[in-house]
């Protein structure tokens, strides 16, 4: 079975194809919900394979004009290869699938594993896998896709995760995620799976950048922190528009599974007290007002607690900043134990809040 030999020690990471070695196209989804997504190019866009013909207009034609031949000593550029390639620049080594069905999940389906090397002419792959997914909903949505690539025992040698955006009902698109090259000699990849499908309805997609949506805000959850099981998110809401903000008491929260549906007999509590002290979420609600490019923070908090009784876990939440608002479903993936409760601090201006209308400055947010 072809595995990739490693040369250089980089550091080790998962990353997505769009990162990884420079890219082609639009972004995943195309925005309309209807195209498929594009073929990246895993080399970088500057690089020309062996044999290859120049990659820009512009580029002057080596060699009186005539393209590149394979049998030509000299690559283009006028660099020497040290030794011949046993496979053409650019190209990774197949690797055979797990059977049918161990590789979909949610819609989404595993569609080819390759193993990168420095044959192949790409530096910084180690791995990648193709994939489609299909939106088995009645309305347009954002995905994010965590894949695991695996040994040939079934542990996890690293993870990389792509988001799609954007994909219409019924609609089918395509995509990549590779893993980088990693440091040392990990175990050879055998495998990949899919491990996690998150989606959210595109009209209610958070957002931490980009352009400020219709409502002049944006409202998204941070990445969190988690000790001894108790668990603490950051609900970040961003004025964007030209116009104040007024905020006064708690968001409103509506908790959702894995399938969608929603999760009752969770009690929400006002205030985080009565889940722990000290976690930012004390106290009454204030009146804050933002004024463009000011920001607010709410607090949830919950412990993971398991006794008797069946364990509650609801990765969505949806979110209405105030009573008037329009809601945003944000993913912290709550695994609320047993302890059936939640607890939401209110609205308190962020004064750490350092970002811009346009871009925030912000710990990774989750969507």
């Amino acid at each position: 079975m072809p595995t990739v030999s490693r040369t250089a020690p980089t550091v080790l990471t998962a990353a997505l194809l769009l990162t990884a070695c420079g890219t082609q196209g639009a972004s995943p989804g195309g925005g309309d919900g209807n195209s498929p997504v594009r073929t990246e190019v895993l080399c970088p866009e500057d690089h020309v394979p062996y044999g290859g013909t120049p990659r820009r207009p512009e580029d002057p034609v080596p060699y009186g004009g005539t393209p590149r031949r394979p049998e030509d000593p000299v690559p283009y550029g006028g660099t020497p290869r040290s030794e011949a390639s046993p496979l053409p620049s650019g190209t990774p080594s197949a690797l055979p699938l797990p059977s049918p069905g161990a590789a979909s999940e949610d819609g989404v389906d595993i569609t080819a594993l390759y193993a990168w090397g420095p044959e192949s002419g790409c530096a910084g792959v180690d791995y990648s896998a193709d994939f489609e997914l299909t939106n088995q909903g009645t309305e347009k949505a954002t995905y994010t896709l965590t894949f695991g690539f695996l040994s040939a025992s079934g542990g996890a040698v690293d993870n990389g995760e792509r988001t799609v955006e954007a994909v219409g009902p019924g609609r089918t698109v395509k995509g990549t995620v590779v893993m980088r090259e990693t440091a040392g000699n990990p175990p050879a990849v055998t495998g990949v799976r899919v491990t996690k499908v998150r989606s959210v309805p595109e009209a209610e997609a958070s957002s931490a950048a980009g352009a400020c949506p219709t409502s002049g805000v944006r409202l998204y959850a941070d990445q969190g922190d988690a000790a001894m099981g108790l668990r603490v998110v950051g609900l970040h809401l961003v004025n964007c528009g030209p116009r104040p903000y007024r905020l006064d008491g708690y968001p409103k929260l509506e908790l959702e599974d894995a399938d969608h549906e929603t999760v009752k007999g969770v009690r929400i509590l006002r205030g985080t007290e009565g889940i722990s002290t000290g976690l930012g979420g004390d106290g009454g609600p204030r009146p804050v007002v933002l004024g463009p490019g000011e920001a607010a923070v709410a607090s949830l908090a919950w412990r993971n607690t398991t006794q008797a009784g069946e364990a509650v876990n609801a990765p969505y939440v949806r979110v209405w900043a105030r009573p008037a608002a329009d809601p945003v479903m944000v993913v912290p993936e709550l695994d609320l134990g047993t302890t059936g409760e939640l607890g939401v601090g209110p609205w308190r201006e962020d004064e750490t809040y350092r970002g811009s209308t346009t871009t925030p400055a912000t710990p990774s947010a989750r969507p």
